[in-house]
Protein backbone atom coordinates (compact mmCIF):
# COMPACT_ATOMS: atom_id res chain seq x y z
CA UNK A 1 0.00 0.00 0.00
CA UNK A 2 1.57 3.35 -0.89
CA UNK A 3 2.64 5.76 2.39
CA UNK A 4 0.29 8.65 1.12
CA UNK A 5 -3.01 6.39 1.82
CA UNK A 6 -1.82 5.98 4.97
CA UNK A 7 -1.74 9.47 5.96
CA UNK A 8 -4.58 11.60 7.67
CA UNK A 9 -5.68 14.54 9.57
CA UNK A 10 -7.98 13.53 12.43
CA UNK A 11 -10.48 16.91 13.54
CA UNK A 12 -12.08 17.28 16.69
CA UNK A 13 -15.46 18.15 16.38
CA UNK A 14 -17.48 19.42 19.28
CA UNK A 15 -20.52 17.38 20.48
CA UNK A 16 -22.39 20.65 21.65
CA UNK A 17 -23.16 18.66 25.04
CA UNK A 18 -20.90 19.15 28.39
CA UNK A 19 -17.90 21.25 28.61
CA UNK A 20 -15.88 23.13 25.76
CA UNK A 21 -12.54 22.50 27.52
CA UNK A 22 -13.49 18.48 28.26
CA UNK A 23 -11.60 16.45 25.46
CA UNK A 24 -14.45 13.82 25.92
CA UNK A 25 -16.77 16.00 24.52
CA UNK A 26 -15.07 16.24 20.98
CA UNK A 27 -15.21 13.20 18.31
CA UNK A 28 -12.80 13.17 15.60
CA UNK A 29 -13.29 13.08 12.34
CA UNK A 30 -10.57 11.42 10.17
CA UNK A 31 -9.47 12.82 6.81
CA UNK A 32 -8.10 10.64 4.27
CA UNK A 33 -7.05 10.47 0.69
CA UNK A 34 -9.99 9.25 -2.00
CA UNK A 35 -8.08 6.71 -2.91
CA UNK A 36 -8.33 5.18 0.42
CA UNK A 37 -11.77 5.60 0.68
CA UNK A 38 -12.06 3.61 -2.38
CA UNK A 39 -9.79 0.95 -1.25
CA UNK A 40 -12.34 0.51 2.29
CA UNK A 41 -15.46 0.05 0.57
CA UNK A 42 -13.20 -2.86 -1.51
CA UNK A 43 -12.48 -4.56 1.76
CA UNK A 44 -16.09 -3.93 3.38
CA UNK A 45 -17.96 -5.39 0.61
CA UNK A 46 -15.33 -8.53 0.79
CA UNK A 47 -15.55 -8.75 4.44
CA UNK A 48 -19.81 -8.51 4.02
CA UNK A 49 -19.56 -11.51 1.99
CA UNK A 50 -18.21 -13.46 5.02
CA UNK A 51 -19.46 -12.08 7.91
CA UNK A 52 -22.93 -11.20 9.03
CA UNK A 53 -23.86 -7.62 10.33
CA UNK A 54 -27.25 -7.56 11.79
CA UNK A 55 -29.72 -4.34 11.46
CA UNK A 56 -29.03 -2.26 14.41
CA UNK A 57 -26.00 -1.05 13.41
CA UNK A 58 -22.51 -1.72 12.05
CA UNK A 59 -21.04 -2.23 14.87
CA UNK A 60 -18.48 -4.16 17.50
CA UNK A 61 -21.50 -3.28 19.74
CA UNK A 62 -23.86 -5.60 17.94
CA UNK A 63 -21.36 -8.61 18.48
CA UNK A 64 -20.41 -7.87 21.89
CA UNK A 65 -24.20 -7.40 22.97
CA UNK A 66 -25.89 -9.87 20.92
CA UNK A 67 -25.73 -12.25 23.97
CA UNK A 68 -27.83 -9.79 26.33
CA UNK A 69 -29.75 -7.54 23.76
CA UNK A 70 -33.47 -7.37 23.16
CA UNK A 71 -35.33 -7.45 20.07
CA UNK A 72 -36.39 -3.93 18.59
CA UNK A 73 -37.37 -1.50 19.74
CA UNK A 74 -36.73 -2.54 23.57
CA UNK A 75 -32.70 -2.51 22.79
CA UNK A 76 -31.68 -0.21 19.95
CA UNK A 77 -28.40 1.11 19.12
CA UNK A 78 -26.69 4.35 17.02
CA UNK A 79 -22.98 4.66 16.63
CA UNK A 80 -21.40 3.77 19.97
CA UNK A 81 -24.86 4.69 22.03
CA UNK A 82 -27.22 1.98 23.07
CA UNK A 83 -31.25 2.70 23.94
CA UNK A 84 -32.64 0.22 26.43
CA UNK A 85 -36.39 0.73 26.76
CA UNK A 86 -38.26 -1.11 29.26
CA UNK A 87 -41.56 -0.81 31.48
CA UNK A 88 -40.06 -0.09 34.62
CA UNK A 89 -37.08 0.92 36.30
CA UNK A 90 -36.11 -2.48 37.90
CA UNK A 91 -36.18 -3.75 34.34
CA UNK A 92 -34.61 -1.02 33.08
CA UNK A 93 -31.80 -1.35 35.64
CA UNK A 94 -31.24 -4.90 34.88
CA UNK A 95 -31.02 -4.51 31.62
CA UNK A 96 -28.02 -2.01 32.12
CA UNK A 97 -26.23 -4.11 34.37
CA UNK A 98 -26.85 -7.31 31.65
CA UNK A 99 -25.19 -4.94 29.21
CA UNK A 100 -22.61 -3.57 31.51
CA UNK A 101 -21.68 -6.82 33.03
CA UNK A 102 -21.28 -8.07 29.01
CA UNK A 103 -19.09 -5.13 27.79
CA UNK A 104 -16.94 -5.24 30.84
CA UNK A 105 -15.62 -8.66 30.79
CA UNK A 106 -14.48 -7.90 27.06
CA UNK A 107 -12.41 -5.11 28.27
CA UNK A 108 -14.84 -2.34 27.59
CA UNK A 109 -16.69 0.08 30.16
CA UNK A 110 -20.17 1.87 30.13
CA UNK A 111 -19.35 5.59 31.20
CA UNK A 112 -21.43 6.61 34.45
CA UNK A 113 -21.16 10.00 33.55
CA UNK A 114 -23.07 9.80 30.47
CA UNK A 115 -25.25 6.99 30.89
CA UNK A 116 -28.67 9.00 31.35
CA UNK A 117 -32.36 7.91 31.82
CA UNK A 118 -35.81 9.39 31.15
CA UNK A 119 -39.14 8.53 32.49
CA UNK A 120 -42.49 8.76 30.49
CA UNK A 121 -46.07 8.56 31.87
CA UNK A 122 -44.23 8.95 35.69
CA UNK A 123 -46.58 8.38 38.40
CA UNK A 124 -46.13 8.31 42.12
CA UNK A 125 -42.68 10.65 41.95
CA UNK A 126 -41.41 7.26 40.15
CA UNK A 127 -38.10 5.76 41.14
CA UNK A 128 -34.42 6.74 40.81
CA UNK A 129 -31.96 4.27 38.63
CA UNK A 130 -28.86 2.81 39.47
CA UNK A 131 -25.99 1.47 37.85
CA UNK A 132 -23.89 -0.50 40.78
CA UNK A 133 -25.37 1.49 43.76
CA UNK A 134 -24.50 4.93 41.75
CA UNK A 135 -27.19 7.02 40.65
CA UNK A 136 -27.86 7.78 36.93
CA UNK A 137 -28.71 11.05 35.87
CA UNK A 138 -32.40 11.97 35.42
CA UNK A 139 -33.67 14.26 32.23
CA UNK A 140 -36.66 15.17 30.91
CA UNK A 141 -35.63 14.64 27.07
CA UNK A 142 -32.68 13.77 24.89
CA UNK A 143 -30.22 15.80 22.71
CA UNK A 144 -31.50 13.65 19.43
CA UNK A 145 -33.93 16.05 17.49
CA UNK A 146 -34.10 18.11 20.66
CA UNK A 147 -34.02 21.75 19.77
CA UNK A 148 -34.81 23.82 17.10
CA UNK A 149 -31.88 26.42 18.76
CA UNK A 150 -28.93 22.59 18.12
CA UNK A 151 -29.89 22.99 14.70
CA UNK A 152 -29.25 26.65 14.32
CA UNK A 153 -26.38 26.68 16.32
CA UNK A 154 -25.10 24.01 13.92
CA UNK A 155 -25.75 26.26 10.89
CA UNK A 156 -23.84 28.94 12.56
CA UNK A 157 -20.85 27.49 13.34
CA UNK A 158 -20.21 26.41 10.16
CA UNK A 159 -21.47 29.48 9.02
CA UNK A 160 -18.34 31.18 10.98
CA UNK A 161 -15.93 28.58 10.52
CA UNK A 162 -16.39 29.01 6.36
CA UNK A 163 -14.44 32.05 6.61
CA UNK A 164 -15.31 33.09 2.70
CA UNK A 165 -19.19 33.80 3.10
CA UNK A 166 -18.64 37.47 4.19
CA UNK A 167 -15.86 37.57 1.55
CA UNK A 168 -16.82 40.32 -0.68
CA UNK A 169 -14.33 38.74 -3.41
CA UNK A 170 -16.22 35.94 -3.80
CA UNK A 171 -19.60 35.87 -5.95
CA UNK A 172 -22.70 35.24 -4.45
CA UNK A 173 -23.38 32.57 -6.72
CA UNK A 174 -20.35 30.85 -4.88
CA UNK A 175 -21.21 31.94 -1.51
CA UNK A 176 -24.60 29.74 -2.51
CA UNK A 177 -22.51 26.93 -3.11
CA UNK A 178 -20.46 26.71 -0.25
CA UNK A 179 -23.79 27.43 2.09
CA UNK A 180 -25.60 24.61 0.46
CA UNK A 181 -22.55 22.04 1.22
CA UNK A 182 -21.28 23.55 4.56
CA UNK A 183 -23.98 25.40 6.33
CA UNK A 184 -27.18 24.06 5.49
CA UNK A 185 -26.01 20.29 5.93
CA UNK A 186 -25.19 21.40 9.66
CA UNK A 187 -28.85 22.32 10.29
CA UNK A 188 -30.55 19.89 8.45
CA UNK A 189 -28.66 16.64 10.58
CA UNK A 190 -31.20 14.16 11.90
CA UNK A 191 -34.07 16.51 10.57
CA UNK A 192 -35.36 13.68 8.07
CA UNK A 193 -36.67 11.47 11.14
CA UNK A 194 -37.91 14.83 12.79
CA UNK A 195 -41.96 16.12 12.90
CA UNK A 196 -41.01 19.16 12.34
CA UNK A 197 -43.89 22.23 13.26
CA UNK A 198 -44.58 24.82 11.24
CA UNK A 199 -43.43 27.21 13.86
CA UNK A 200 -40.28 25.11 14.07
CA UNK A 201 -39.81 25.22 10.48
CA UNK A 202 -40.38 29.11 10.45
CA UNK A 203 -37.62 29.95 13.21
CA UNK A 204 -35.03 27.90 11.22
CA UNK A 205 -35.99 29.99 7.71
CA UNK A 206 -35.69 32.71 9.53
CA UNK A 207 -31.73 32.05 10.88
CA UNK A 208 -31.42 30.61 7.16
CA UNK A 209 -32.46 33.89 5.48
CA UNK A 210 -30.14 36.43 8.22
CA UNK A 211 -27.09 34.02 7.26
CA UNK A 212 -27.71 34.66 3.69
CA UNK A 213 -28.03 38.26 4.20
CA UNK A 214 -24.99 38.78 5.78
CA UNK A 215 -23.22 36.50 3.49
CA UNK A 216 -24.65 38.81 0.54
CA UNK A 217 -24.09 42.17 2.29
CA UNK A 218 -27.60 43.07 2.61
CA UNK A 219 -29.96 43.53 5.89
CA UNK A 220 -33.68 44.34 6.30
CA UNK A 221 -33.22 48.01 5.84
CA UNK A 222 -32.30 47.90 2.79
CA UNK A 223 -35.79 46.14 1.50
CA UNK A 224 -35.03 42.87 -0.69
CA UNK A 225 -36.98 40.24 -0.89
CA UNK A 226 -36.36 36.89 0.16
CA UNK A 227 -36.86 35.21 -3.37
CA UNK A 228 -34.77 37.48 -4.79
CA UNK A 229 -31.81 36.93 -2.01
CA UNK A 230 -32.50 33.19 -2.77
CA UNK A 231 -32.40 33.55 -6.66
CA UNK A 232 -29.20 35.68 -6.32
CA UNK A 233 -27.48 33.07 -3.89
CA UNK A 234 -28.93 30.01 -6.09
CA UNK A 235 -30.44 28.45 -2.26
CA UNK A 236 -33.48 26.98 -2.48
CA UNK A 237 -36.49 27.22 0.25
CA UNK A 238 -35.15 25.31 3.65
CA UNK A 239 -38.72 23.58 3.91
CA UNK A 240 -38.57 22.09 0.57
CA UNK A 241 -35.24 20.76 1.11
CA UNK A 242 -36.23 19.15 4.37
CA UNK A 243 -39.26 17.89 2.53
CA UNK A 244 -36.92 16.34 0.25
CA UNK A 245 -34.87 14.62 2.69
CA UNK A 246 -37.78 13.39 4.85
CA UNK A 247 -38.69 11.77 1.81
CA UNK A 248 -35.93 10.45 0.38
CA UNK A 249 -35.30 8.76 4.04
CA UNK A 250 -39.03 7.51 4.41
CA UNK A 251 -38.39 6.02 0.49
CA UNK A 252 -34.87 4.57 1.86
CA UNK A 253 -37.08 2.86 5.02
CA UNK A 254 -39.73 1.64 2.69
CA UNK A 255 -37.93 -0.02 0.32
CA UNK A 256 -36.48 -2.50 3.43
CA UNK A 257 -37.23 -5.70 4.23
CA UNK A 258 -40.56 -6.02 6.69
CA UNK A 259 -38.59 -7.07 9.47
CA UNK A 260 -36.11 -3.66 9.42
CA UNK A 261 -36.14 -2.06 12.18
CA UNK A 262 -37.24 1.18 10.81
CA UNK A 263 -40.33 -0.19 9.57
CA UNK A 264 -41.21 -2.00 12.42
CA UNK A 265 -41.12 1.48 14.13
CA UNK A 266 -43.08 3.30 12.02
CA UNK A 267 -45.98 0.35 12.00
CA UNK A 268 -45.84 0.28 16.13
CA UNK A 269 -48.69 1.51 17.83
CA UNK A 270 -48.39 2.53 21.63
CA UNK A 271 -51.01 1.07 23.67
CA UNK A 272 -53.48 3.40 25.96
CA UNK A 273 -55.21 6.52 24.65
CA UNK A 274 -53.59 10.11 23.92
CA UNK A 275 -54.14 12.95 26.41
CA UNK A 276 -57.23 15.48 25.97
CA UNK A 277 -56.61 18.02 23.68
CA UNK A 278 -55.07 18.21 19.86
CA UNK A 279 -53.14 15.48 19.68
CA UNK A 280 -49.09 15.99 18.81
CA UNK A 281 -47.92 15.89 14.88
CA UNK A 282 -46.24 11.92 14.27
CA UNK A 283 -43.53 11.66 12.08
CA UNK A 284 -46.25 9.04 9.73
CA UNK A 285 -48.60 12.23 9.64
CA UNK A 286 -45.70 14.90 8.75
CA UNK A 287 -44.90 11.25 5.49
CA UNK A 288 -48.46 11.78 4.51
CA UNK A 289 -48.51 15.82 4.39
CA UNK A 290 -44.84 15.42 1.93
CA UNK A 291 -46.44 12.77 -0.32
CA UNK A 292 -49.73 14.59 -0.24
CA UNK A 293 -47.67 18.53 -1.08
CA UNK A 294 -45.55 16.68 -4.01
CA UNK A 295 -48.25 14.33 -5.08
CA UNK A 296 -46.59 10.48 -4.92
CA UNK A 297 -48.30 7.56 -3.00
CA UNK A 298 -46.43 5.26 -0.48
CA UNK A 299 -46.25 2.38 -3.16
CA UNK A 300 -44.12 4.70 -5.38
CA UNK A 301 -41.54 3.79 -2.97
CA UNK A 302 -40.39 0.90 -4.43
CA UNK A 303 -39.66 2.78 -7.74
CA UNK A 304 -36.29 4.46 -7.13
CA UNK A 305 -36.72 5.73 -10.65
Amino acid sequence: MPEEWRKSVRVPIFKNKGDVQNCENYSGIKMMSHTMKLWERVVEARLRTEVSVGNSMVSCLDRLTGEVRLDSPWSMMLADDIVLCSESTEQAEEQLERCRYALERRGMKISRSKTEYMCVNERGGGGRAKLQEEEIAKVDDFKYGKEVKKWVQAGCNSWKVSGVLCDRRVSARMKGKIYKTVVRLAMMYRLETVALKKQRKAELEVAEMKMLRLSLGVSRLNRIRNELIRGTAKVGCFGDKVRESRLRWFGHVQRQESEYIGRRVLRMKLPGKRARGRPKKRLMDVAREDMSTVGVRKEDARDKL
